[in-house]
């Protein structure tokens, strides 16, 4: 399959190309963003022997409209996130299929679009679903049919240290709809939606706060120096950015800290399955960490382990199953650091063949953004804390 990549911030260099050009069944054949320092980065790495296949390399695009079905199979789209559905919507109505990182869309107008797109185009719209795909989760959800049925659900990943980008895109709350929430809260939404199913929230309520963010503290110094996307530098515009922006940082864009590290919330979905959530970019705490606790009538599963590419991780992954004060450890197959992103693509051909795939993933956004919608909504009643819901939201 000939693969674009479109935005070639961290994500789009040091997740994607090179699991694309490692894999038998994709070829990098296109990759885009208007930073021209990022294209070069692209074809420096790849005259050095980073990619395969095509001695000449990709194509190196500044603009993702000039990608048609013709020149592609399938686009990987790793753009700031209030672009994500504007690009993402574009290609889909031009034909291409489209494989989105999360968040997908920062609104419910956000997830129209896609639909609409959807429809247009013809083509299929697939989510970013890594963490589902970690073999400690999948054992997890297999470990869950043991509890019988599901009262409770404990989701929470907190970081000792982890801001992405401080100063940088994620910290701005016009291009990244949001903080911690967004960010690693949307992963555990995703994570807990086989165990929860299509019912959505009735509830929601939640807290917001940025100690650690505002004081400048908790960096995530797992990410090299190198792959930081460069100071945007002054705008005086609130949304001065064009479809093109892309995965590195917008040259025009203004330097903000303005979003949430914590998220801490408690929602009820229409069956009456409660759901604790704590989402944290920083903390006091010496290690990461992430929990998922499934509590159900016939006993209690709880997977203890640490999401995302941090070194700061103390162990492997622990599964245990408890009933009647008795907990059993389950052996979890080991596996390296973003071995999911891999098991993602061994996906993708069957998605994209599946008649089934069509409206799949926009259905499964718009539950988790009118979580976090909602979710927003009730702590920023209680706060002053300036992390709105996306800075592309419509409605009135």
């Amino acid at each position: 399959m000939r693969v674009a990549v479109v935005g070639l911030g961290w994500a789009g260099r040091s997740i994607w190309i090179p699991r694309l050009d490692e894999h038998p069944r994709f070829t990098v054949a296109a990759a885009v963003d208007p930073d021209a320092g990022a294209r070069a980065s692209v074809a420096a790495a790849r005259s050095t022997g980073g990619g395969r296949d095509d001695p000449s390399g990709p194509r190196l695009l500044a603009d993702p409209g000039l990608l048609t079905a013709r020149d592609v199979d399938l686009a990987v789209v790793a753009v700031p996130n209030h672009l994500h559905s504007r690009v993402a919507a574009r290609l889909l109505t031009a034909g291409v299929p489209v494989f989105l990182e999360k968040p997908v869309c920062l609104n419910a107008v956000e997830a129209d679009e896609l639909a609409q797109a959807e429809r247009a185009g013809g083509a299929v719209l697939l989510a970013g679903s890594a963490a589902r795909c970690r073999a400690d989760v999948r054992a997890l959800y297999d470990l869950a049919r043991a509890c019988g049925t599901i009262r409770h659900v404990d989701l929470s990943w907190v970081r000792a240290r982890g801001v992405p980008d401080a100063g940088g895109w994620f910290t701005d709350s016009r291009r990244a709809g949001g903080g911690a929430l967004l960010d690693l809260g949307w992963h555990l939404l995703d994570t807990a939606a086989p165990l929860l199913g299509t019912a959505s929230f009735d509830e929601v309520v939640g807290t917001v706060s940025a100690d650690f963010v505002r004081a400048g503290t908790g960096a995530a110094t797992w990410r090299r120096a190198g792959d930081l996307d460069p100071d945007p530098g002054p705008h005086p515009d609130p949304d001065p950015h064009p479809d093109t922006d892309s995965g590195a940082d917008l040259a025009s864009a203004v330097r903000r800290v303005d979003v949430e590290d914590t998220a801490r919330g408690f929602l009820i979905t229409q069956n009456g399955v409660s759901v604790s959530l704590r989402a944290s970019w920083a903390s006091h705490e010496a290690w990461d960490s992430t929990v998922i606790r499934v509590e159900g009538s016939a006993g209690t599963a709880t997977l203890a382990c640490t999401f995302g590419f941090s070194p700061n991780r103390r162990g492997g992954p622990v599964l245990t199953y408890t009933r009647d004060g008795d907990t059993v450890r389950v052996p979890v197959p080991p596996e390296a650091v973003g071995t999911e992103y891999r098991r993602q693509l061994d996906e993708i051909p069957g998605l994209l063949a599946d008649p089934d795939s069509p409206g799949r993933a926009v259905a499964e956004a718009r539950r988790a953004v009118d979580a976090v919608e909602r979710f927003y909504g009730s702590a920023h009643s209680r706060t002053a804390l300036p992390a709105g819901p996306g800075p592309r939201s419509r409605r009135t």
